[in-house]
């Protein structure tokens, strides 16, 4: 279930200069950052780069209307047991080989059908002043979960100003490619193995919905590089895999884009990847699942709890098939 948490009479956060941000504004002009063209978002204030000028500091941000009010796992649960196949296979590989990913500098080029291509920094993207927190249920293909406190803004924003043209039905989604860094891309390609880079794909009603958005955070933090720094997708009315980390690449495109795990095991992931407690992994029920720091087993929702605010866009569609 979906709660507000914050009164509309109440005052914004965004009208008090954080006190960290504001002791080193002097650094920060000095820098010379700023909003400019593009798919910089205008009329929200000075950008601040995620990569350098705010590690380690809070980040200031809105709440959402869109959060849940169940409790939120703890951080240190989220920041050490997560995939990131980049840096390996086990669920404690990506804390023990965070290091491994390079974030600073960091660029994403946005091209493909629209008419405002572009190469852009994180902080073209985001500011502390535009931030929202949206805390969101997660689920894993493998059956466990999480509930997250996000920092970011939705996706439509750079959709928005992207222009994507009216034959663009996808966006596709492509992560870091570096394996002299990232030892989980040492593996060999094809024969089984994974394609590198990983990419992911949404349905452009999917993508421009307000539940999907990009993170630059969590827990008030700058995002951690084991959960996707400097920037990550999330979608939380599907599993998990589909929420690349670490973008370096989106692409608005005509036909359905190919993504990682389904190129590798179409049988066992499908391009939607909707949470759907109907349709089992060839290998285990998805009827069930594990909430991280609890003990009992509870019974999967389907879309991950989200039906109200994402089941429209899917009337008519088998989605057994559709999977």
């Amino acid at each position: 279930m979906l709660i507000r948490t914050r009164r509309r009479s109440d005052p914004a956060r965004s009208e008090i200069t954080p006190k960290a941000i504001y002791q080193r504004r002097r650094e920060f002009l000095r820098a010379g950052v700023g909003l400019g063209a593009g798919l910089a978002l205008g009329g929200l204030g000075m950008a601040v780069p995620a990569t350098a000028a705010l590690r380690g500091f809070e980040l200031d941000f809105e709440p959402s209307d869109y959060s849940t009010d169940e409790s939120k796992t703890p951080y240190e649960e989220i920041t050490s047991y997560n995939n990131f196949f980049e840096m390996g296979p086990g669920k404690g590989d990506p804390k023990t080989y965070a290091d491994q990913l390079k974030t600073d500098p960091w660029t994403i080029k946005v091209d493909g059908l629209c008419d405002n291509p572009g190469e852009y920094a994180v902080e073209d993207f985001i500011s502390p002043w535009s931030l929202e927190e949206r805390i969101y249920r997660m689920r894993c293909v493998e059956g466990w979960s999480m509930v997250i406190p996000w920092i970011g803004f939705e996706l439509n924003r750079i959709i928005d100003k992207a222009e994507p043209r009216g034959d663009a039905r996808y966006v596709a989604f492509e992560s870091i490619y570096d394996p002299d860094n990232l030892r989980g891309q040492r593996r060999r390609r094809g024969s089984g193995g994974l394609q590198w880079p990983y990419t992911e794909g949404l349905r452009m009603d999917e993508a421009m919905h307000p539940l999907t958005i990009l993170a630059v955070g969590l827990y008030d933090e700058v995002l951690p590089n084991q959960n996707g720094a400097p920037i990550r997708l999330v979608v939380p009315w599907k599993y998990g895999f589909k929420s690349i980390k670490s973008i370096k690449h989106i692409r608005f495109v005509e036909d359905e884009p190919p993504t990682l795990w389904n190129q590798a095991q179409p049988d066992e992931y499908g391009f939607y990847s909707n949470v759907n407690p109907d349709v089992d992994h060839p290998r285990w029920s998805q009827r069930t699942e594990r909430r991280i720091g609890e003990f009992r087993r509870r019974r999967t929702e389907m879309f991950n709890g989200y039906g109200d605010e994402v089941a429209s866009m899917y009337e008519g569609m088998d989605l057994t098939e559709y999977f």
